[in-house]
């Protein structure tokens, strides 16, 4: 809400301060959060650890890998591709909801307990493959109903948004061919992938030998440089710097930030469209609850808000009962 209002041109919550007129800018605010806030962490809470590492055997799977891969690639894609395209998922629960599958099923149960160095290849394979189709998954509510279910697909938004361009169901109509080109480009990344990952693992690996406090030096360089590029402005650093304490803050107390992009880049919408409602009801805020469609959502939204706390709550109180 920081900088111009939308409708009246008055300049809010700017503090006095001009470099606050035009906003503060999605990209410095995920920089802030993502970056530097990380980087601080890991130089604040993040011991250096020294684990040994295995030998890179083989670039290639046996027969035998490719057996027990295949299942559980496919049952980790059925298990994504859902929980991705509901605007509620996330690459969390099914990630481990497929692993929990894959030990269920495996035929080598011991395998999945080994040691370091030895394990499960399924159970690797199901957990990545529903990785990969929930962050596929998460383009199905970004495309159709404009909204960002994850951090990748907030700033995604925040791209089409840059180029005036607002996700959901006309989007297909009036620019489908950026909609099918940005599908194709999925295919195509992945053969990318290939072609890169496999001659050059041995260079990616050599990365983890770069000492973790060089390592957040240059993450810091090159994020100054970048949010410094955008304009110029030295006060752009200050609060860079400001937001990835804030970014910090959250790390350390569990708060996650991903949140925090998807509110600054729904939040100009939710209020614009609420003006808008509350204009056409003449300030009639009853509105929202008279209407069946506002009103479901709204009931929904407070479901989802008390059920967890609630369910929380009676998991506690049957602890202390038993």
């Amino acid at each position: 809400l920081i900088g111009l209002d939308s409708t009246s041109g008055i300049a809010r919550y700017t503090l006095g301060v001009p470099e606050l007129v035009d906003g503060i800018e999605v990209v410095l605010v995920a920089v802030g959060l993502f970056a530097v806030g990380e980087a601080l962490y890991s130089l604040l809470y993040q011991k250096e650890a020294e684990t040994g590492r295995h030998r890179l055997t083989s670039l290639w799977m046996t027969r035998a890998d490719w057996k027990r891969s295949v299942p559980a690639w496919l049952r980790g894609t059925l298990i994504g591709f859902p929980f991705g395209s509901i605007p509620a998922g996330g690459a969390e629960i099914p990630t481990f909801l497929s692993y929990s599958t894959e030990r269920k099923l495996s035929k080598y149960p011991k395998e999945f307990a080994a040691s370091k160095g030895e394990g499960a290849i399924e159970g690797v394979a199901g957990p990545e493959a529903a990785n990969n189709a929930s962050a596929t998954g998460s383009l199905v509510p970004l495309l159709t109903l404009g909204i960002p279910t994850s951090a990748t697909a907030a700033i995604l938004l925040a791209a089409f948004q840059n180029y005036n361009l607002q996700p959901g169901p006309m989007l297909f109509e009036t620019s489908g061919e950026l909609v099918w080109t940005l599908v194709a480009s999925l295919y195509i990344g992945n053969v990318i992938l290939l072609v890169l990952n496999l001659p050059l693992v041995g260079l990616w690996v050599k990365l983890l030998q770069i000492p973790r406090p060089y390592l957040n030096a240059g993450i810091l360089v090159f994020a100054t440089i970048g949010v410094y590029g955008m304009r110029h402005s030295s006060f752009d650093l200050l609060l860079m710097l400001a937001i990835g304490w804030g970014g910090v803050l959250m790390r350390r107390f569990d708060f996650p930030v991903a949140p925090v992009i998807v509110g600054m880049l729904l939040g100009p919408m939710a209020e614009k469209q609420l003006r808008n409602a509350l204009s056409i009801s003449e300030g009639d805020w009853t509105v929202f609850l008279t209407q069946p469609i506002s009103a479901a959502f709204l009931a929904l939204t407070l479901l989802v808000l008390l059920v967890p706390h609630l369910l929380h709550a009676r998991g506690i109180k049957l602890h202390e009962d038993d």
